[in-house]
């Protein structure tokens, strides 16, 4: 049994790594200051006797014994990460200094939860690993970007100065249940348009593509790469390569909720990207990971928790 910490565990992807960990029979330490976490995520695990939940911001230096650290902790939607950019880029990049320091004192693993970020609004389609990225480094979502990019490196100089045992997770867009319904991310956006009855947002003229990971299967490339081979550092991509365009996803929602939602234009948001696809060539033959789920069946599971909660 190994006892695992997991930062940024009461968010959305933190609070389904939890549950993967403790169903491997490991004891979990979620740190987590609900900055964008949600309590209601984690509330099925608060009497799991292997479960434990410490409110914590991990700008600042957190000293705890553990196997293993997960470092998912940082708003991850525009709407949130732009609500306080500061803060957005210290927990990036502070935040990794304290999770990497307490790695290194205690000689033990730590991976990070990277994004597609890192690759800004790409001139290389689709993106592979080696691609270094387009970023508007004065731009309003250079916080995220810029944070995250700088986290990378410290992981990488941390594990050439100090010996770290690094794994970096670049993740490509997910989706799933317990996503916040106010994130302003494309797929609970038009979901709860579409429940709603509301007008479909679309920005620009639809035509700009995501790939759309469900989270179930982005858990399992987590969950790889950090029992990976010693030596395996990544950058490593998981998501999903089928890609779809804005108005195939708000006219596929509208067929699943059966919505009499209409689908209304705005301009597009600045530095916005026009298109993401990972290349997952290094995740098939490292990890002999690829996602599973098809979008229309991710999305009919993603409808059901909406439904629950709204």
């Amino acid at each position: 049994m190994k006892r695992v910490l997991v930062s940024g565990g009461g968010g959305f992807l933190g609070s389904h790594l939890c549950d993967r960990l403790l169903s491997e029979g490991n004891e979990v330490l979620c740190v987590d200051n609900f900055f964008t976490g949600n309590r209601r995520n984690i509330h099925h695990l608060l009497d799991n006797k292997n479960f434990e939940l410490l409110r914590h911001d991990i700008t600042h230096p957190l000293f705890v014994e553990v196997d293993e650290i997960y470092n998912l902790a940082c708003p991850a939607s525009p709407i949130h990460y732009q609500f306080d950019p500061v803060q957005t880029t210290k927990t990036s990049v502070i935040g990794a200094m304290n999770m990497l320091g307490l790695a290194k004192r205690l000689k033990i693993k730590i991976l990070q939860a990277s994004t597609s970020e890192i690759y800004g609004d790409p001139e290389v389609h689709p993106q592979p690993e080696s691609y270094r990225g387009n970023v508007n480094t004065l731009g309003p979502r250079a916080c995220y970007d810029e944070g995250k990019r700088c986290a990378e490196t410290l992981f990488f100089d941390y594990h050439r100065q100090h010996g770290v045992n690094i794994k970096v997770m670049r993740i490509f867009n997910t989706y799933g249940p317990r996503m916040h319904p106010n994130d302003g991310r494309v797929v609970s956006n038009f979901i709860v348009q579409a429940l709603k009855g509301e007008d479909i947002t679309i920005y620009g003229d639809g035509q700009q593509t995501r790939s759309f990971c469900y989270v179930d299967d982005n858990i399992e490339g987590m969950y790889r790469l950090m029992n990976s081979r010693d030596g395996f550092t990544g950058p490593v991509n998981i998501g999903n390569p089928g890609e779809f365009t804005m108005l195939e996803l708000a006219q596929l929602i509208i067929e699943l909720t059966a919505s009499k939602s209409k689908l209304i234009h705005f301009p597009l948001p600045e530095d916005d990207p026009l298109q993401r696809k990972p290349v997952i060539d290094l995740a098939k033959e490292e990890l002999g990971w690829e996602p599973k789920i098809p979008l229309r069946e991710g999305l009919e599971k993603t409808i059901a928790y909406f439904e629950s909660i709204i």
